[in-house]
């Protein structure tokens, strides 16, 4: 087909109002042709998924797109599968598809190694994104989680599987953008031969982190479905923790109940995470009863011996000798200011008692002294008085 052929198909399609699925794929087009293409198909209103697979275009065949990807008013899947549209191609497409209805979005083997996503040009409603087989990198996962992170994420499965270059930076850079995710359900990671148990262990941690009971409440509750390998002890555990995210209404408190108060799945979940810490050691001996109901409502009677066991042992060990001398020491130290201040008290009293005495002792020093001198006075008197009778 001539440029000005595919140009008038084009326009034939923009105008078409019944149209709602549009394939061409295996080889039907390339740079060129796609450029021809869509100077002619630059809207729709009809079309609703368009499947180009298995072409030859790049990322100029992408950017001839742009103008139909604006105003494709009903666009919901986009599949261009195959296509080596590279890192710069599935950029620009994702700021082309901001305001687009777009759910589906399918990428696969399209060699995008780095992603870079601004906050403002998100497609607002995109829910599934399928990127495996390509090269996506770190650099490439710090693009995702600005678009795990987002408030108001809307993506719900993403697909990463036979990404050679994700490694456990990968994991932990995805890990770290799910931990406040409320949307995503899906992750697929498999084939990824660069992620190590240290990477898997990342991805059980996010759903079910036996640290702490808060940990545990803190976990990811909203996946349904992480994949990182067929079969092993770790994806076991993580099968489980997901099937608690889907099965239950409160799965925080499902998994505490099942983990967190179950000896033996607690112990295996703290070798695969590292962590060597009692449970009844963080748990106040006052919701012990209440902790020890819920064991014996959901576990058999051997559970409950142990959680009886454990936490009689947690209680007596709360009875520290250091802790007990520090609350003795605070104790006497009250009691001493305590005193101190009465003391001070005391001898204020003591000091206004003295200076009165003092006063007082002025006054009777003073009044003495007239005495004195009254006395002189009487005995001259007396003295005048006898001399004129001892003379008449």
């Amino acid at each position: 087909m001539s440029d000005l052929g595919w140009e008038q198909l084009g326009h034939d399609i923009s105008n078409n109002t019944h149209l709602s699925s549009l394939d061409l794929h295996e080889g039907a087009l390339d740079d060129h042709t796609i450029s021809s293409l869509f100077r002619g198909l630059t809207r729709s209103n009809s079309i609703r998924e368009m499947r180009l697979y298995e072409n030859a275009f790049s990322v100029a065949g992408v950017r001839s797109m742009r103008p139909f990807l604006q105003n494709a008013e009903n666009l919901t899947l986009l599949d261009l599968d195959n296509n080596e549209i590279q890192s710069d191609g599935f950029n620009t497409l994702f700021r082309a598809l901001r305001n687009s209805p777009i759910v589906e979005l399918m990428c696969v083997r399209c060699c995008i190694e780095s992603i870079e996503i601004d906050s403002d040009h998100i497609p607002k409603h995109l829910k599934h994104l399928h990127l495996n087989k390509n090269i996506i990198n770190a650099e490439g996962c710090r693009g995702l989680s600005k678009l795990l992170q987002r408030e108001a994420s809307t993506l719900t499965d993403l697909y990463l599987n036979n990404n050679n270059e994700i490694d456990d930076d990968c994991v932990e850079i995805l890990v770290n953008s799910l931990k406040s995710n409320t949307s995503l359900t899906t992750l697929d990671l498999r084939w990824n031969c660069g992620i190590s148990n240290l990477g898997k262990g990342m991805l059980l941690k996010l759903v079910n982190n036996v640290s702490s009971i808060e940990a545990t409440l803190q976990s990811n509750h909203t996946l349904k479905y992480i994949r990182v390998e067929h079969y092993s002890e770790i994806q076991t555990n993580i099968d489980k923790a997901t099937r608690i995210n889907k099965c239950y209404t409160r799965p925080a408190r499902e998994k505490v109940i099942h983990t967190q108060l179950h000896s033996q799945n607690r112990a295996e979940l703290c070798r695969l995470q590292g962590i060597d810490r009692s449970l009844y050691s963080e748990i106040d001996p006052l919701h012990l009863p209440e902790v020890l109901s819920l064991i014996g409502q959901n576990h058999e009677q051997g559970e409950l011996y142990v959680a009886l066991s454990s936490s009689i042992i947690a209680l007596f060990s709360t009875i520290n000798r250091q802790r007990c001398i520090q609350q003795e020491k605070e104790y006497h130290a009250a009691k001493a200011a305590e005193h101190a201040e009465i003391a001070a008290e005391h001898r204020a009293k003591v000091e206004e008692l003295e200076n009165e005495l003092v006063a007082m002792e002025k006054a009777a020093e003073g009044n003495e002294g007239n005495d004195d001198t009254e006395y002189r006075d009487k005995k001259r008197r007396r003295k005048w008085w006898w001399g004129l009778w001892g003379g008449a």
